[in-house]
């Protein structure tokens, strides 16, 4: 059985905490937090480009159209 347990705390006493950490696990806490924000960022991005008028069909035919151009170039 668990039992959930919630307490108040402030930054002030957080960072003091952390503090009190050691170099390695500071280390270890700054690589959760990174992996946290970036998760954030990336989520964030992907909902940047989401859109119901692009499909694959669609995306084919330009990556097509920017190969034989380079093609084109490359013949030059």
């Amino acid at each position: 059985m668990k039992t959930a347990l919630q307490i108040d705390i402030t930054f002030d006493q957080i960072l003091s905490m952390v503090k009190q950490l050691s170099r390695k696990q500071k280390i270890e806490l700054s690589k959760e937090l990174e992996k946290e924000a970036i998760d954030s960022k990336l989520t964030q991005l992907l909902k940047s480009f989401k859109t119901k008028e692009l499909d694959l069909k669609t995306i084919n035919s330009e990556v097509e159209t920017v190969r034989q151009e380079i093609y084109a170039k490359q013949k030059h």
